[in-house]
């Protein structure tokens, strides 16, 4: 069987998004950005890459890539010699050990066939104290809705339980409370998950598209590259890491390294 390339379910530079999608794209940006000043930054599964310009211009280094050519392409027509970006398996990255401080994967860990193995990479790839940020949809929800393509879907205690298990420390924090979304969009997640349950859920970009366009109103466009103050700042919660939270649409974690003395 023909690996997919992840084309037809990602959102491409122009094209319609919800504002909600670009306030979480954007955010989990101006998140990492913190965490990369000064850092040598690699971006794992990096899609089209809208969020390599904003790290470039935060980390000391910058390294990028993605399983799919044709996102690397992408990548490559937009950033020119601004990125270094190449093809790559996150279950076999091709960097030196001990070369990063800071590895993002971000709406793309359900992807990867096994993440442990993305893990073991991580911890191989990593200097001490180096640091692993995941941006998930929050499986968590009564109305999750999976993917096309995707493996398994880490919740918090998933998270934590993935990486505890290579020997890494974890924060978690949740994004886009439910308690702040649209009255529309409480008033149709019963709704949403019939149609998830009953399997009616389009499949397609297109279809995902015309039923967003109904939720969450007049759509706006993907941009090439998220910059500062594109949207406004959300600062995330902080999420106990013993329980599943119901009350985020996204998890955000970071899971560090021990020192070298540790």
């Amino acid at each position: 069987m023909t690996a997919p390339d992840f084309t037809d379910v990602t959102e491409m530079a122009g094209e319609e998004i919800s504002p909600e999608q670009l306030f979480r794209l954007a955010n989990r940006y101006y998140w990492a950005g913190d965490f990369a000043d000064g850092k040598d930054v690699i971006e794992v599964a990096c899609g089209t890459g809208p969020g390599l310009g904003y790290l470039a211009g935060r980390a000391k280094s910058l390294k990028a890539g993605d399983f799919s050519q044709a996102m690397v392409d992408q990548v490559a027509a937009h950033y020119g010699d601004r990125v270094e970006c190449m093809q790559f398996d996150a279950q076999a990255m091709p960097f030196d050990d001990n070369s990063a401080d800071l590895i993002l994967i971000f709406e793309a860990l359900y992807y990867v066939p096994s993440a442990e193995a993305f893990v073991a990479e991580c911890k191989r790839v990593l200097r001490p104290s180096g640091q692993v940020l995941v941006s998930n949809a929050n499986p968590d929800l009564f109305d999750f809705n999976p993917s096309p393509h995707s493996f398994t879907y880490h919740g918090v205690m998933g998270l934590a339980a993935l990486f505890a298990s290579a020997g890494f420390e974890t924060e978690f924090w949740g994004s886009t409370p439910l308690a702040k979304v649209g009255l529309k969009q409480r008033i149709l997640r019963p709704v949403k998950k019939f149609v998830v349950s009953s399997g009616l859920m389009p499949k397609s970009m297109a279809g995902k598209r015309l039923l967003k366009r109904l939720v969450f109103g007049e759509p706006v466009s993907m941009p090439a590259e998220v910059s500062a103050g594109m949207v406004e700042t959300e600062t995330p919660t902080p999420l106990p890491s013993d329980r599943p939270d119901t009350g985020h649409k996204v998890i955000y974690c970071a899971a560090r390294l021990p020192d070298a003395a540790a």
